[in-house]
């Protein structure tokens, strides 16, 4: 009985140092779980088609105020275009999206965890001209979300254009100034050939 009553002793104090140890280290799931991605539109590793209109992200939990930073880029590593990000029921964030590129797109967001950390993740899908459309989810239907900008051009397409836009302004001067040159020339030419007209009949 006594050496069943020295191993209770012994047993109780074990208990409560796991006990203590477990509320030091959190006892549960740590912040950021809270914060996981659920589910996505267009989802990981999808096909959809280049006439998706809205991505959306759905969280666990998202910190009250915070919303979450959405970038998309193309396959030729250019940005696309999307519509301020807005946070709908459900820990739900919506935004619209035009003209998405053929090929493997890249969605990157960062969320703000509970403990004040900022996690990055990425994932990546595949528009295919084929492929189908995914329906826009409940909680971004409807709602009015901020159309994306209008893509920048390249510094390089930006100055092809410029330039030849500055061509044809300088050929439009320069063809306009010949055309009045040139109705000028016409006027007094018939001025004269009325003049001479009108000696010969004298």
């Amino acid at each position: 009985m006594r050496r069943l009553r020295v191993l209770s002793g012994l047993r109780a104090p074990a208990v409560l140092c796991a006990a203590v140890c477990a509320l030091a280290t959190g006892g549960g799931a740590p912040a950021h779980a809270h914060t996981a991605l659920l589910s996505a539109t267009p989802s990981p590793g999808s096909k959809v088609g280049p006439g998706t209109e809205v991505v959306s992200l759905k969280f666990g939990q998202l910190l009250g105020g915070t919303v979450p930073s959405v970038s998309l880029t193309g396959p030729n590593g250019r940005t696309v275009p999307l519509g301020e990000p807005v946070v709908a029921p459900g820990a739900t964030v919506c935004a619209a999206v035009k003209g998405l590129p053929v090929g493997v797109n890249t969605l990157t967001y960062e969320v703000l965890a509970a403990d004040g950390d900022v996690q990055t993740n990425r994932f990546y899908f595949e528009v295919k001209k084929n492929a189908a459309v995914p329906a826009t989810p409940s909680a971004c239907a409807g709602r009015e979300l901020p159309e994306p900008a209008n893509p920048s051009p390249s510094p390089v397409a930006a100055q092809a254009r410029d330039e030849a836009g500055g061509f044809l302004d300088r050929d439009g001067v320069a063809v306009t100034g010949v055309a009045a040159g040139v109705a000028v020339a016409a006027g007094l030419f018939a001025v004269r050939r009325k003049r001479r007209g009108a000696g010969s009949a004298e």
